[in-house]
């Protein structure tokens, strides 16, 4: 067997093994494609690729680099934590390789921003709008994803809108506003009649928790006037219909009631619970070339806001 071009065995083809070619822009932009998209045949649409070119770039990407970036065990691809590292690299990369060829024409990479529960409260929409005004390039999209850091550690967005503490490693956040909380209860119940509620309002009856994405645990109440009992959920959606359904009450952030309107739910104030932070949070990571202008942007919407 004599050697290939670069001294090592060839197959007498004449052709170099993949791992010896070197990663080129198009095993990147593969890369984030189906990253993007969590599914290769979709990431080939992207691409106006086949499917088979996209896997097989992809393989040769991670052949290259000695790791594996997705894990294919699951129908719905998701990244490794080695791929989720990789990423933010990747988008750098190619983000870099655009802009030295001036391409400006081109519409860039979607900033993607997960949220769990009530993405930017009242300033989803401003944010929307002047996103788009002033860096028509670069859409954004706004991806509800039920998990604590809305897809955020798992390195499917760029960027997530989360509310309460953060404590997952490699991510860092800001607060930009806190929001008060409000009580959601049964539109035919006898708390509905109320105008405000208090936290001992709802303490003698069942607490339904979102124990995935919610921002309220247990621990909102005094050790010694908790709920009777609770009802657990795992999304937005079960949320709004056990409480609709009469089988407990609810405490959210005060933009749910704006977000997630539902016929047999009613959101009262809570005057006596703390308020909830809501960050801005992102990978402590180089990451999308436009997270300072996203960051720029929200700072800028609630400073709007404050001083009128």
């Amino acid at each position: 067997m004599s050697p290939g071009p670069s001294g090592a065995p060839g197959d007498g083809s004449g052709r170099e093994s993949s791992r010896n070619r070197g990663v080129e822009i198009r095993h990147l932009r593969a890369f984030l494609a189906v990253a993007d998209e969590g599914n290769v045949t979709r990431a080939a649409a992207r691409l106006r690729l086949t499917q088979p070119a996209v896997s097989r770039t992809l393989a040769a990407l991670e052949r290259h680099l000695g790791i594996r970036l997705v894990d294919r065990s699951t129908h719905h691809l998701v990244l490794t934590p080695e791929g989720v590292a990789f990423r933010d690299r990747a988008a750098a990369a190619v983000a870099a390789f655009d802009e030295a060829l001036g391409s400006g024409g081109t519409r860039h990479r979607p900033l993607r921003v997960g949220y769990a529960w009530s993405a930017f409260g009242p300033y989803t929409t401003p944010l929307l709008r002047l996103w788009q005004e002033r860096h028509p390039r670069v859409p954004l999209e706004l991806l509800r994803i039920d998990d604590r850091t809305a897809g955020l550690a798992r390195g499917e967005v760029d960027a997530a809108l989360l509310r309460g503490p953060v404590g997952s490693p490699g991510l860092r956040a800001e607060v930009l506003f806190d929001e008060a909380r409000v009580a959601a209860v049964a539109a035919d119940g006898p708390l509905a009649a109320r105008a405000v509620l208090r936290l001992a309002d709802l303490a003698g009856g069942t607490v339904v928790l979102n124990t995935v994405s919610g921002t309220t645990t247990i621990g909102l109440w005094p050790p010694d006037a908790g709920p009777a009992s609770t009802v657990t959920v795992a999304n937005t959606d079960d949320w709004l219909t056990a409480i609709a359904a009469g089988r407990g009450s609810g405490v959210s952030a005060a933009s749910t009631a704006g977000m997630h309107p539902h016929p047999g739910v009613v959101y009262r104030p809570l005057v006596d619970a703390p308020t909830v932070p809501v960050l801005l949070a992102r990978r402590d990571a180089p990451g999308h070339p436009a997270l300072g202008d996203l960051v720029a942007l929200a700072r800028e919407i609630v400073a709007r806001d404050v001083t009128r």
